[in-house]
C-alpha cells in the first residue's frame, strides 16, 4: 500500500479510505496480511485520482469508474475530452488575463465588473459556458435536420452538448462526454449518457436515427464515431464541415483575411468524402442565414462587428484552438478594417446575400 500510495502521489490514510466506500479496494492479500494491488487496481486508482484532479466528488467518481457499459478504452477517452475541455479554459483564463494586463499597460481604468469579467469569475467555462448565452437552435438549420431525420421516433443525439436541435417531437437520448456541458443541459432536457462517439453504450440499431450536430471536429477520431453512430442507428444524420473544395479556406472572409490558422485546426480532420464513404452517406450543403441564431464560427458573416465581441468568440471552439496571440491579432486587424471601411470595400457582394454557403454540409446516411 506504500507502494502504491507514493505512486499515486496520495497517503496511505486516502488509499484507506478509498478501500472502506469501495471506491478502489485491493484485490488480495500477502501472508503477512498486507493489502496487495493488482495491476487492474492500479489502473482503477489511476482513473479514481485522474477524476478527483479534475474536480469530481466521490460520489461522481465511484458512477464514472464504475460504469458496467464502458471498457478502458472508452474511459481513457473520456478522461482526454474532460482534459481538454480543463485545458480550454485554461486557456481561456490566460487569454482574459493577457487582455488585463495589456488594458493596465495603456493605462485604463477597470470597473469592478470588468476586472470580474477579465479575471475568469464570470468566465464561462471556456467554450462551453457561453453556449447558452450565444448557441442557440437556427430554425432554418433545424428544418433541414428534421426533414432528414425523416419518420424515426428514436434519436441519439451523439456530442449533444446542451441540447441544441434536439427534435421535440421524438423519443431523444443525448450522449455527451464533456461535464461542462452535461450541466448546462435545460431542466427537461431529453437524459443524458456521459460517452464518447468512438464507444457507444448501446446495441446494434437501438435507434431509429443518430443525430450529430457541429461535434465530429471535437472527436479524437470522427471516422470511428461516424462508424458507431451507423452501427447503433438505422441512419444517421450529421452536420459537418467539407474541407474537400480546393481553396476551401477562400470561402469565407473571416478565415481568408484574418485567421488563417484556421486551416490548422482542421489540418488532421477527415475529408467530407472519407467521412461520407465510411458510413455510405450522400452530403447536402447547409446555408448559413445571414441572421442565424446559432453563434456558430461562420454566423456573423454579414455582421461583421460580432466578432469583435468577447461572450461572442467564447462560445466558438476556433478561437480557443488558434490561441489567444492569433486571437487577438485577428480581432485587432479586423476591428481597423472596420473601422477604416475596407472590409465594406473587400465583401461588398454579401451585402444582399440571405444565406450564404460556407461549407456547412449535412450528411445523411
Amino acid at each position: 500500500m506504500g507502494r502504491v500510495a507514493e505512486l499515486g502521489g496520495v497517503s496511505v490514510r486516502t488509499l484507506h479510505h478509498y478501500d472502506e466506500i469501495g471506491l478502489v479496494r485491493p484485490s488480495a492479500r500477502t501472508a503477512a496480511g498486507y493489502r496487495a494491488y493488482s495491476a487492474g487496481d492500479v489502473e482503477r486508482l489511476r482513473e479514481v485520482l485522474a477524476y478527483r484532479r479534475l474536480g469530481f466528488g466521490l460520489r461522481e467518481v465511484a458512477e464514472l469508474v464504475g460504469d458496467p457499459s464502458t471498457d478502458a478504452v472508452a474511459r481513457l477517452r473520456r478522461l482526454r475530452e474532460l482534459l481538454l475541455d480543463r485545458r480550454d479554459r485554461a486557456d481561456a483564463m490566460v487569454a482574459a488575463i493577457d487582455r488585463e494586463l495589456g488594458a493596465r499597460a495603456k493605462g485604463l481604468k477597470l470597473s469592478p465588473e470588468e476586472q470580474m469579467d477579465m479575471l475568469g469569475v464570470r468566465l464561462y467555462d471556456a467554450i462551453g459556458g457561453a453556449y447558452t448565452a450565444t448557441r442557440r437552435t437556427e430554425p432554418r438549420i433545424a428544418a433541414q435536420i428534421l426533414d432528414a431525420l425523416g419518420e424515426a421516433r428514436t434519436v441519439l443525439n451523439v456530442g449533444a452538448g446542451t441540447g441544441s436541435y434536439e427534435p421535440a417531437d421524438r423519443d431523444v437520448t443525448a450522449v455527451e462526454p464533456s461535464a461542462v456541458m452535461r450541466a448546462q443541459r435545460p431542466i427537461g432536457a431529453a437524459p443524458c449518457v456521459a460517452a464518447a462517439a468512438e464507444n457507444l453504450p448501446f446495441e446494434d440499431r437501438s435507434f431509429d436515427a443518430a443525430m450529430a450536430v457541429s461535434t465530429v471536429h471535437h472527436w479524437g477520431d470522427p471516422v470511428a464515431g461516424l462508424r458507431e453512430m451507423r452501427r447503433v442507428a438505422r441512419r444517421v444524420v450529421v452536420l459537418t464541415f467539407d474541407t474537400d473544395e480546393p481553396g476551401w479556406q477562400g470561402r469565407f472572409w473571416l478565415t481568408r483575411d484574418y485567421l488563417p490558422e484556421f486551416a490548422a485546426v482542421l489540418a488532421e480532420f477527415p475529408s467530407l468524402g472519407g467521412m461520407a464513404d465510411a458510413i455510405g452517406a450522400r452530403a447536402e450543403p447547409v446555408p448559413v442565414p445571414w441572421d442565424c441564431a446559432d453563434g456558430l464560427f461562420e454566423a456573423y458573416w454579414r455582421r461583421p462587428e460580432a466578432y469583435l465581441e468577447d461572450q461572442v468568440r467564447r462560445a466558438i471552439s476556433v478561437w480557443t484552438r488558434v490561441g489567444p496571440e492569433a486571437e487577438q491579432r485577428a480581432v485587432r486587424s479586423l476591428g481597423d478594417d472596420l473601422d477604416s471601411g475596407r472590409w465594406a470595400e473587400r465583401n461588398s457582394d454579401l451585402t444582399d446575400l440571405d444565406a450564404a454557403d460556407l461549407g456547412l454540409r449535412l450528411l445523411m446516411a
